[in-house]
């Protein structure tokens, strides 16, 4: 039995994701037995991307934005890479549904280029966190306190800055993800 068992937790991405941004977080949800659902604007499958130039693996789509109901969620995912970010944050569904995950207090982990996301949402101001340093001023402009650790945690926001920090993101994603609502997360 895992720390997840039964709980629900949405992916959101497009295509563009760093690959194991997505897949290593994924495989350690499930193993702690987690119900698991990828989701994007459209369907079909999503197309990772390893480094910024080589397209890999396809991902199934299990649901879309419109047909996901944050509410339906225990926690969200947000995987890096440079282009999923940027087509999420210009996607004004994409961007509620990460507000919704912030309003109702629930955890939210993104790595690497996702807290872009986060900065469109609206949720930085004055919460600490990481990210991959070319994302750093936007994150300091938006109002966060940016430190250039493996992983910050921050009321049930957990960020990392790179594939080399998945280890300590998944272990802080997972112990976040089992905490539950955080009554500080609220936007």
């Amino acid at each position: 039995m895992g720390q997840l068992n039964n709980r629900n937790i949405a992916v959101l991405s497009e295509s563009g994701f760093e690959e194991t941004e997505l897949t290593s977080p994924v495989q350690r949800l499930k193993e702690e037995g987690a119900i698991v659902h990828i989701i994007s604007s459209k369907p079909g499958s999503i197309q990772a991307m390893k480094g910024d130039q080589e397209w890999t693996i396809k991902v199934d789509v299990d649901k879309t934005i419109t047909e996901a109901n944050p509410e339906d969620y225990d926690g969200l995912l947000i995987p890096g890479g440079v282009l999923n970010p940027d087509a999420l944050r210009k996607n004004d569904q994409a961007v509620e549904f990460v507000k919704a995950f912030f309003s109702a207090g629930k955890p939210v982990a993104a790595i690497c280029h996702g807290p872009q996301v986060l900065i469109t949402a609206g949720v930085v101001k004055g919460r600490k966190m990481t990210s991959t340093k070319t994302i750093k001023i936007d994150l300091i402009n938006a109002g966060a306190q940016w430190d250039d650790l493996e992983v910050v945690v921050d009321e049930g926001l957990v960020t990392s800055r790179s594939p080399d920090d998945l280890p300590a993101f998944n272990d802080k994603m997972v112990e976040e993800f089992a905490e539950g609502v955080h009554q500080e997360q609220h936007s």
